[in-house]
């Protein structure tokens, strides 16, 4: 080793800056204030975040720089360095945690050996969840002095066993002539492979045998070396480019490298590069390897350490005092909660938490207190939980335990005051359970409610059907509570349980238990529903929860349902975390309740009579019963009374998306009434994709308008005759003489069977050409193809006959991509953002969207005619496109509205898909136009939600929450 360690005790504060790095996480912001806030130097904040965060920076030089953005880190960090007095500087991200002593004892290595530029030591990494910390090796055992005299043998020694110093403490004038020099728009990537090569081409370094920081692992910086290793590795000629041109750039810089020449030093830097992308490649330097996980105990107010069976101790990590000072750490992870992942878990407990917080109506003082504890016990660190048991220990005289409950309480209040509300209201479960709280009608409401029933013979009577197959007493409570604390009291509740009956009941009991067993439960189930008085039975499972107004709202709006039979509901599930989720159900969609049975035939509202008509459930699809009995149900009565509430009735957990045998086999079972000899298959656990096995082959009608761009026109005609595996088809390209003499050229060249062009007598637009060219078509489905589409999948013909040759469907649509792979058309929403939208543009490709609606085949109102197969008979039936009212947009809407008025389903289907960008027109007018003929399809969009938003990508909680209860009296 070269040089001693010294000090010259010049206080810490005249000799080094901390450069905080943030950008719009304030939570990390304050943590990371609250660390450093004990170290006596100064602190300088960088923070671009677009607003200025709450909160009291008195006692750091907090620089707000919005103008420079997430993007502009270069120029974030050029204008803070220029800004340093100290002589030593050490960049600091928000979410790491450098050692103060590590950063005293590396500037005093710098004041000892002035011909060092850079001293750091070894970095351990973090990940924060709930109620743990798991730590992994980053740094392997390296060579820890860069010394040599000559500064190209210190940069390929560095480079070799690459270990990323961008968060060293570093000698301020070397920083500042670095990014004084760094070209203007430099990626991150290249920002931190410059600053290795510049900090070892002028100075030496070093490498203290000593644990420098600890820094979380689930960041997107290239401290993964991910986004480094593809700058440094990737063959195409841009990649290649950029790296050419930034080793220019570095040979051009003044350095310790002053005997080669401009060519020669541009050739080292690229060398340099090699060494690093090698010492990458094999991970001779870094790695992510689990070592120890730290679980808070709750009750000891400290970790407990579990160390993996492989350790490293040649790392400098293993000592009382490094553990002491991640105890530390993890009490300020904890108190000051900021992390994705950490949060993502949080969640789930927060949610679980309010739960229990939550007062009951046959509360006692022990039940309190024990579900305090219960709360207490799954995050020690909710501030409401902890003041609230240590109040009601107080109340019940537990002195001692009180007391240890206001100083665990002084202990996070002096860590922060900030409360985890904030953060867990703009959550999911929070923003829900806010919402749900604001549909509970007010107790004048609920008085003129219970009026208006009492008047109308109480409404109709729900009738509950519990399974308890477990014999779980503790779910069992969770469901009776919601039910005797919810507003709607019309109800009885049987119990189909394994266990004891806990009381002896009979029919008539408003509880009624019914002793089951695994094999007999279902005709338990029909015997209980053919003695029942209710007006509709529903079907649950213990420990599901019934929302407080569910029930409620659903006997007013059923008064006035006498030509329904089964209603579907929406529903908050409960994720394996505890989190909670929405899923908020379009109306009746006979192709997703197929798709994805799982998420669609769960807890529908059933008329009693009709259950009982179609022979009630059966016990060979045990494990799909009410996906069994709807598809019965619409076998005998067709589509007509199948309704669906915009209402959450219950919160339960979420099912389990697995291949479920039952379900398959009741959807072949139902095919095959209808007529199919269909094949179904499972693309992903859970959903599930219908073959119906047509026996014919009809010709298919491919209509593509002819546009002036050859370019485009071209590639979409190609790509039909090219990736087309059907055989049976004809295209048409309907053409205007108007056209450019490219187009015209083209056009008079095409020779092929397929394709026959039809030639306008005069220019019409491209909704009139589609009319005429149906005219002439000769096949027995029509395909409305944009020109500017690229055909993608070979079996697409195919995949729209699949569903288009069912008697019930009108029209089929097909999944949109842009050329970026991002979802541009995915189905139509009628009212979406003001007009007629897609759902979900800008999702990645491969998404699967809110309830899978990105993955499996449903219904909607409308499609594009980007791409759209229609019969041609109901093509002409429905008058065809409107070339009238809408010829400047929203002839497509028209068609696809016109045929679900005469009776028929709209198909969108994700196995199609077609290149095209998916824009809507801007034509106000047409829009117009179309909302007052079709102004009750907008008014609620059968596809979509009530309780849905209706602007940005869509299928988003709205904001609206109230009932309007005064309506459902009127």
């Amino acid at each position: 080793m070269q040089g001693n360690y010294g000090s010259e005790h010049t206080p810490l504060s005249e000799l080094l800056t901390v450069v905080l790095i943030t950008h719009n996480r304030p939570a990390f912001l304050r943590r990371a204030l609250k660390y450093y806030s004990t170290l006596p130097c100064k602190v300088l904040v960088l923070d671009s975040s677009p607003e200025h965060p709450e909160g009291d920076f008195s006692s750091v030089d907090y620089q707000h720089l919005p103008q420079f953005a997430y993007w502009g880190m270069q120029a974030k960090l050029t204008y803070g360095v220029k800004q340093l007095t100290t002589p030593y500087m050490v960049f600091a991200a928000d979410d790491d945690f450098i050692l103060h002593e590590s950063l005293a004892e590396s500037v005093n290595f710098l004041e000892a050996n002035r011909d060092y530029g850079l001293c750091h030591g070894y970095c351990l990494m973090y990940l924060a969840l709930a109620g743990s910390v798991s730590y992994y090796r980053r740094d392997k055992k390296i060579c820890e002095d860069y010394s040599s005299e000559r500064a190209e043998e210190r940069v390929l020694d560095f480079m070799h066993q690459y270990v990323p110093p961008f968060y060293g403490v570093c000698r301020t004038s070397i920083i500042q002539d670095w990014y004084a020099a760094l070209p203007a728009g430099t990626s991150f990537e290249w920002q931190e492979i410059g600053h290795s090569y510049y900090l070892l081409a002028n100075a030496k370094a070093r490498v203290l045998p000593i644990p420098y920081v600890v820094r979380e692992i689930n960041i997107g910086f290239s401290d993964h070396n991910t986004e480094v290793y593809h700058a440094l590795t990737f063959a195409d000629a841009k990649s290649v480019a950029e790296r050419e041109a930034f080793a220019g750039f570095l040979a051009s810089l003044p350095t310790g490298i002053t005997h080669l020449d401009q060519h020669q030093r541009k050739a080292f830097a690229l060398k340099s590069f090699e060494a690093m992308t090698d010492s990458l490649k094999s991970g001779r330097a870094l790695t992510a390897e689990l070592v120890f996980q730290s679980v808070w105990n709750q009750l000891l107010k400290e970790p407990e350490r579990k160390f993996g069976p492989k350790q490293y101790v040649e790392m400098p990590f293993y000592n009382q005092r490094f553990f002491d000072l991640l105890t530390q750490f993890e009490f300020l992870l904890h108190a000051m909660p900021a992390g994705r992942v950490q949060l993502e878990q949080l969640e789930g407990v927060w949610t679980r938490q309010e739960h229990l917080l939550r007062a009951r109506n046959n509360d006692t003082a022990e039940s309190v207190i024990d579900r305090l504890w219960q709360a207490h016990d799954s995050n020690a660190f909710n501030r409401s939980v902890i003041k609230r048991l240590s109040e009601q220990l107080d109340a019940t005289g537990d002195e001692a335990q009180a007391q240890a409950m206001r100083e665990w309480s002084a202990r996070l209040d002096n860590a922060s005051n900030a409360d985890h509300y904030p953060a867990f209201s703009n959550m999911r479960s929070g923003r829900l359970l806010k919402w749900l709280d604001a549909r509970e009608p007010d107790a004048e409401q609920a008085a003129k409610i219970a009026a208006h029933l009492a008047e109308n013979n109480g409404g109709p009577q729900f009738g509950i059907f519990l399974l308890d197959l477990d014999n779980n007493v503790d779910k069992l409570q969770t469901t009776l509570d919601s039910l005797v604390e919810g507003h709607c009291k019309s109800f009885k509740i049987v119990v189909f349980t394994t266990g004891e009956p806990l009381a002896s009941t009979t029919a008539q009991n408003t509880l009624h238990f019914v002793r089951v067993s695994p094999g007999n439960f279902v005709d338990k189930l029909n015997q209980s529903a053919s003695q029942s008085p209710c007006d509709w039975l529903m079907l649950a499972q213990v420990g599901d929860e019934f929302t407080a107004s569910g029930l409620l709202r659903a006997s007013l709006e059923l008064m006035s349902a006498a030509d329904v039979r089964v209603v579907s509901t929406d529903e908050i599930q409960r994720t394996e975390t505890g989190a909670l989720v929405d899923v908020y159900r379009p109306g009746f969609n006979l192709d997703l309740l197929q798709s994805h049975p799982s998420l669609m035939a769960r807890h529908w509202l059933i008329r009693r009579d009709i259950l009982l008509e179609v022979g009630g459930y059966q016990a060979d699809f045990s494990k799909a019963l009410e996906f069994d009995l709807l598809l019965r149900i619409i076998e005998q009565g067709g589509l007509g009374g199948l309704a669906h509430l915009d209402e959450p009735l219950l919160i339960c957990q979420a099912p389990l998306l697995e291949e479920n045998a039952h379900e398959r086999q009741a959807l072949l079972r139902h095919l095959s009434n209808r007529g199919y000899k269909a094949k179904v298959a499972s693309a992903s656990p859970g959903t599930w994709q219908i073959d119906y096995r047509h026996c014919e082959q009809p010709l298919v009608s491919i209509i593509v308008p002819a546009i002036d761009d050859l370019s485009l026109l071209r590639r979409c005609v190609e790509s039909v005759l090219l990736r087309t595996r059907y055989s049976r088809y004809e295209v048409l390209i309907a053409a205007n003489p108007n056209h450019s003499a490219a187009v015209n050229d083209w056009l008079g060249t095409l020779r092929n069977a397929k394709v026959n062009v039809l030639r306008a007598d005069q220019p019409l637009g491209e909704v009139a050409l589609y009319n005429a060219a149906s005219g002439q078509a000769q096949g027995e489905y029509l395909v409305l193809l944009a020109a500017d589409s690229e055909i993608v999948n070979p079996n697409w013909v195919e995949s729209l006959l699949n569903h288009a040759q069912r008697p019930e469907v009108g029209i089929v649509g097909a999944k949109l991509v842009d050329r970026s792979g991002k979802i541009s058309h995915a189905g139509l929403i009628l009212g979406l953002n003001g007009g007629v939208g897609s759902p979900f543009v800008g999702e990645k490709h491969a998404a699967e969207g809110y309830m899978h609606r990105l993955a499996v085949e449903q219904n909607y109102s409308a499609v594009s005619k980007a791409c759209l197969m229609v019969r041609k008979e109901l093509f002409n039936a429905v008058g065809g496109l409107d070339e009238v009212t809408f010829a400047d947009g929203y002839a497509d809407v028209d068609l696809c509205l016109n045929a679900g008025q005469a009776g028929y389903l709209i198909v969108w289907t994700p196995l199609v898909q077609v290149l095209h960008n998916g824009e809507l027109p801007q034509a106000p007018e047409a829009l117009q136009a179309l909302r007052e003929k079709w102004s009750n399809a907008f008014a609620q969009d059968p596809a979509y939600n009530a309780n849905l938003a209706l602007n940005g990508k869509g299928f988003t909680l709205g904001d609206k929450a109230s009932i309007n209860w005064a309506q459902l009296l009127a």
